[in-house]
């Protein structure tokens, strides 16, 4: 097993910096951590982000070149990844990248590749996960919002909530139920929604930060019609889980982490004669970087799993509950270390690392619930990988 990156991927990375490096404003690397998520800035430059890297085919670069990307390998869409998230460049390929597209591309008609991939490899389109409602969760399957066949259309009625991305969404990656007679897997189907279409309401949910990032989406008689449909009708189950393997490294979690460890480090290196607790603040640093060494290591092993055709399927698990618990004892550290300081929000006057870690400290503590909960994800761990019964 060799982690080691290529030399075609070292270039890579360098070129990916390079581009960055004029994408990104001057003080970014400072002010990014502290931008709020749903900013206007930070919304134009996802947008000049995404087509930029589109034009060069990266944004969806592990995909085939019929389809806007380059064939790369999985390990060069995890530098690509990793990088995004060092430098907290927004503009990402996100749900289209990583779930709207791979099910279009597998169970999807030769019509809707051809008028959705292109469209998401050239960052034209921000697809936002119509999935969770408020009973349906972690229980994917539960999904109540309703999909009635009426001729040549579906009419769709439901509440879907924490819904990341959606005001500036255009496509929303739906699942809704078609069949309320069949058992709760086996009555699902998957849609691609225009998010100006009429019946579509958008109310946005202020996180503990004050930021705008997550939002209902109310769907009030939405009529689409049938050629809106990914795949066969009442199999949207598996056209949701089929795309659940594709580059989930959760690389992101940990080159965010390094980030922040960074900043301690030498906020730490340019106090460390103020401050009394400095072998505490020195054992607690090593910690976090010990663990974000082993993070890395979880996070490749998995494009390296993909290299070899093999199902990252518990493995990515492993690397979402690490990644999002390791985040918010990173959050906690940096406000431990700068002390009640430390909880003054970006802004103030005082604010120590200009109020990041304020901000990381309350956004972190939805890392565990997010995209599968760890309690999820552990029952992942514990059935696919360690074959205990359910």
């Amino acid at each position: 097993m060799d982690f080691a990156l290529t030399p075609e991927e070292e270039r890579f990375g360098e070129d990916l910096r390079a581009v960055l490096a004029d994408l990104l404003p001057a003080d970014w690397s400072q002010r990014g951590l502290i931008e709020p998520a749903d900013s206007a800035e930070r919304a134009a430059l996802a947008e000049r982000v995404a087509r930029a890297l589109g034009e060069r085919r990266w944004l969806a670069m592990a995909w085939p070149r019929e389809f806007g990307g380059l064939d790369a390998s999985y390990m060069q869409q995890y530098v690509l990844n990793e990088e995004l998230a060092y430098q907290d460049a927004p503009g990402g390929g996100g749900v289209g990248v990583s779930s709207a597209g791979p099910a279009i591309m597998q169970h999807g008609s030769e019509e809707q590749r051809r008028l959705y991939l292109p469209r998401i490899a050239a960052g034209e389109d921000r697809w936002c996960a119509l999935y969770s409602e408020p009973g349906a969760g972690s229980d994917l399957a539960s999904i109540q919002t309703r999909a009635v066949r009426d001729g040549d259309e579906y009419v769709i009625n439901g509440l879907k909530t924490w819904v990341a991305g959606a005001e500036h969404a255009t496509m929303g990656w739906l699942a809704a139920r078609t069949d309320p007679g069949a058992p709760k897997h086996r009555g699902l189907s998957t849609f691609a929604l225009p998010m100006d279409t009429p019946g579509v309401e958008i109310r946005p949910i202020e996180n503990l930060a004050g930021e705008r990032q997550l939002a209902e989406v109310q769907l009030h008689d939405v009529r689409i019609p049938i050629e809106q449909r990914v795949g066969p009708e009442h199999r949207g189950w598996y056209h949701v889980a089929s795309t659940l393997d594709f580059e989930r490294s959760g690389v992101a979690a940990f080159a965010r982490g390094k980030r922040h460890i960074e900043g301690l480090v030498r906020f730490a290196q340019e106090h460390a004669n103020e401050d009394e607790r400095r072998e505490q603040v020195r054992y607690e640093l090593a910690d976090r970087w010990i663990e974000l060494e082993v993070g890395f290591n979880v996070a490749q092993r998995i494009p390296w799993m993909q290299t070899q055709g093999i199902s990252p399927n518990h493995e990515a698990s492993v690397s979402k509950v690490y990644g999002s618990e390791l985040t918010q004892r990173i959050a906690g550290t940096g406000v431990r270390l700068f002390g009640l300081a430390g909880l003054i929000a970006p802004g103030g006057a005082a604010a120590p690392a200009g109020g990041a870690f304020a901000r990381h400290y309350l956004t972190s503590t939805g890392a565990t619930i997010e995209a599968g909960t760890s309690e999820i994800q552990r029952n992942i761990i514990a059935q696919r990988g360690l074959g205990l019964p359910r």
